[in-house]
């Protein structure tokens, strides 16, 4: 027998080996990966909600309008909170004109946006030594914009499709019927109903109201 052939022999002699050892004890050492179509999976569908409410009025206190006062402020972050802990992730949309197909809302935004509020936390104490909520509206404003520091767009967004947890909650508070009312210094309430009767009526002027 040739040295060539000696050594091949010697090795299928020892992969032989090998193979019926590890055939020996696989059922003990291997790592089982279940199917998941045949495990049982647990249901992690719950969504958790709500944010940490000091951080997010601190963002509140520094990027809602001023004019709002310290109730206005707050309401608009209750409202914001409560429209967010209520948004259904990925339910079916109202189906629009101009098309037949079923269409999705996105997933749930939630969970990045209470990371980026941390995240705020977290840059203010790197930054200024101090918690988020411990620094003056100016730093906070401060900590924002260097967190937004590569944030596209001119306009605010939709407040679903919003990259930030700031801009979101700006959005959200600017596509409120207050904000409109506002900015057009009447009582226009677009997306509320009024009654017919009323709709003749020219718009009652907001005495001070300015957003």
């Amino acid at each position: 027998m040739s040295a060539p052939q000696k050594g091949r022999r010697e090795f299928l002699k020892t992969a032989g080996v090998l193979t019926v050892g590890a055939a020996a004890v696989g059922s003990a050492t291997a790592c089982h990966v279940a199917d998941p179509k045949t495990a049982e999976v647990e249901d992690t569908n719950v969504r958790v909600l709500g944010f940490d409410r000091a951080l997010l009025d601190a963002v509140a206190t520094a990027v809602l309008p001023e004019s709002l006062g310290v109730t206005g402020i707050t309401g608009a972050t209750d409202r914001f909170v409560a429209w967010v802990d209520g948004y259904d992730p990925v339910a079916e949309e109202m189906h629009g004109y101009g098309y037949s197909d079923i269409r999705y809302l996105p997933a749930d935004p939630a969970p990045a946006w209470r990371a980026q509020l941390t995240g705020l936390d977290v840059l203010a104490r790197r930054t200024h030594h101090q918690r988020f909520v411990q620094l003056s509206v100016e730093a906070r404003r401060e900590v924002i914009a260097a967190a937004l520091r590569d944030a596209n767009g001119e306009r605010l967004p939709n407040p679903l499709g919003a990259r930030h947890v700031v801009l979101a909650l700006l959005a959200h508070w600017a596509a409120s019927p207050d904000a409109w009312n506002r900015a057009l210094g009447v009582q226009v309430s677009p997306n509320s109903c009024r009654k017919l009767d009323e709709a003749p009526r020219k718009p009652l002027p907001i005495a001070g109201a300015t957003a």
